[in-house]
């Protein structure tokens, strides 16, 4: 290839990924108020052959049990975090190398907000995709908590989320596994739906699975303490 045509690809190259970043960014912007149409996540769920069960409802129309059960599971320090919870890394980091000597498992250290960062504009999986992903998940985590803050994260995230195999959304799953709307569920029946969020094509809601059964009842006592935390009470006014 000549000096000429080695410069021309590398122009159109620029190009091209100039105007994938500013539309994915004006993107992200416009979700501060809208929707996603659909996700990576949800297109993976029909190409796997399920169904796509999804409601989007807006924040009046979500249980407060949803709420407090959904950071008192998934993300204790929601409130309070720039988007990554930097200590929950570090201890995460620590127990890898722990786990590559002894053999003992560990937990992430994913926000919340950073699970929507995948949900609505990455993709999922491990392998080589997880760490070509780091550095726009990075990028949308950011974008997310500057121009929506944390009520609307917590919103998209209880919207898009999988809560069951092609079960998206509280909407969906609270229809699906206790025949009401997601504004009427209880604080036991919020609990097992979160408690599935791990693996929910594993751990299910209904039959109530193991892990469900265990985890649940644990997810009500945090919930009782985050419930006590003003900065949790001032978030989900």
């Amino acid at each position: 290839m000549s000096k000429k045509k080695r410069r021309g690809f590398w122009a159109w190259t620029f190009r091209i990924i100039l105007i994938l970043f500013i539309s994915s960014s004006l993107y992200a912007i416009i979700c501060r108020w809208l929707f996603p149409p659909i996700t990576c996540t949800q297109i993976g769920a029909l190409f796997d052959g399920y169904s796509l069960q999804r409601d989007y409802v807006s924040w009046n129309d979500i249980s407060l049990n949803v709420k407090l059960a959904a950071i008192a599971s998934e993300d204790q320090r929601f409130g309070s975090h720039d988007g990554f919870d930097w200590d929950a890394i570090d201890k995460s980091m620590e127990q890898k190398q722990h786990r590559k000597h002894k053999h003992v498992a560990g937990g992430g250290a994913s926000t919340i907000s950073q699970q929507v960062a995948k949900n609505v504009f990455l993709w999922q999986g491990s392998g080589w995709g997880r760490y070509i992903r780091k550095v726009p998940e990075f990028y949308f985590t950011k974008i997310a908590e500057w121009t929506w803050g944390k009520k609307r994260i917590l919103e998209v995230y209880l919207n898009v989320i999988e809560m069951g195999p092609g079960v998206f959304g509280i909407e969906a799953a609270s229809r699906k596994y206790f025949h009401k709307s997601a504004k009427y569920l209880s604080k036991a029946e919020a609990a097992m739906i979160i408690a599935s969020l791990p693996n929910p094509k594993r751990f299910t809601v209904v039959p109530e699975s193991r892990w469900v059964r265990w985890r649940s009842p644990n997810i009500m006592r945090q919930m009782d303490a985050m419930a006590a935390i003003p900065e949790v009470q001032q978030l989900l006014k």
